[in-house]
């Protein structure tokens, strides 16, 4: 079967590959309101503005991410390195509430309280400032408050054969 158009041009878009990590709860004093944390693969991750700087982020509106951030959960982008090819298998699937998603892996804390990935090329601190829904996705516009660079790592980068999946 062949790809439409539309597909096939829509899947040669490159992005970057990214692992997102949310922690909701991290400050709390409320005995009842213990942290929670989780983390996902995204592509689709694109910036927005420069003052102040902003991004864009879709995400399926089913993932858990997506609720997390439509509540204003401050969130990390991970920028994943050309040798971190193994971390796509692990976060690809996403995870459900309360499922560890960072067993086995070295992480350090955003100041945000967000698990940050070791050997990424850099991360983004972010705070969410809107959404908008497509029919199956919704797109986050967010304030970018600290970024930090490891310098020499060179990005993974994505390009898709069909533009209508992942």
């Amino acid at each position: 079967m062949s790809l439409s158009p539309i597909a096939a041009v829509l899947g040669r878009l490159p992005s970057g590959l990214f692992v997102l990590t949310a922690r909701r709860h991290w400050q709390t004093s409320l005995a009842s309101a213990t942290p929670s944390e989780t983390g996902m693969l995204a592509s689709w991750v694109m910036q927005a503005g420069f003052e102040p700087p902003m991004i864009t982020v879709a995400l399926h509106k089913d993932r858990l991410l997506a609720r997390w951030l439509a509540d204003g959960t401050p969130f990390t982008v991970n920028l994943l390195a050309q040798d971190q090819r193994p971390l796509l298998a692990h976060f690809a699937r996403g995870f459900e509430e309360g499922e560890s998603a960072f067993e086995g892996l070295e992480i350090e804390r955003a100041s945000n309280g967000a698990p940050v990935l070791a050997g990424t090329v850099g991360y983004l601190e972010c705070e969410p400032a809107g959404h908008l829904d497509s029919a199956d996705h919704r797109i986050f516009l967010a304030r970018v408050t600290v970024g930090h660079l490891n310098e020499g790592r060179r990005p993974l980068v994505h390009v898709r054969k069909n533009g209508m999946k992942y």
